[in-house]
């Protein structure tokens, strides 16, 4: 982990050196995080998410990655999960064939958050998705 930033509990980010330990160092920080916001119940798929685009941003672009975690404060409450790379091309999903070994990140995405999206950055892109949190 190159960096680490947790803002008055409201928000926490981090930035990642573009190596292959970056999936698994993203999701302990993930897991960790929302242990820490009561949030354990969306530690899961929150996870298995970000691991997913920091394996994309891995297999496509250089540089490092950003995770940032944002919870809601509304009254439909989610959680804002996003991550960054260098490569300001925005993902495409495409089908995997189903004995492929990926190719099924973005449509894992799709299916398991409450919306989705991406956005240019300064340097790069942002990949975004938002889960609910139970209530």
């Amino acid at each position: 982990m190159i960096g680490v930033l947790d803002i008055e509990g409201t928000s926490a980010e981090w930035t990642f050196p573009a190596d292959p330990g970056a999936a698994r160092a993203a999701r302990a920080a993930v897991r960790s995080q929302l242990r820490s916001w009561a949030l354990d119940e969306i530690g899961d798929i929150a996870a298995l998410l970000v691991s997913e685009l920091v394996t994309n941003a891995l297999r496509h672009a250089t540089g490092p990655i950003g995770v940032r975690l944002v919870p809601s404060d509304g009254t439909a409450p989610y959680l804002l999960v996003e991550v960054s790379d260098t490569l300001p091309d925005p993902p495409r999903a495409r089908a995997a064939e189903p004995d492929a070994e990926d190719g099924r990140g973005l449509q894992l995405v799709a299916r398991s958050s409450r919306r989705w999206g991406t956005r240019p950055a300064d340097t790069g892109k942002t990949v975004w998705f938002e889960l609910p949190v139970p209530g």
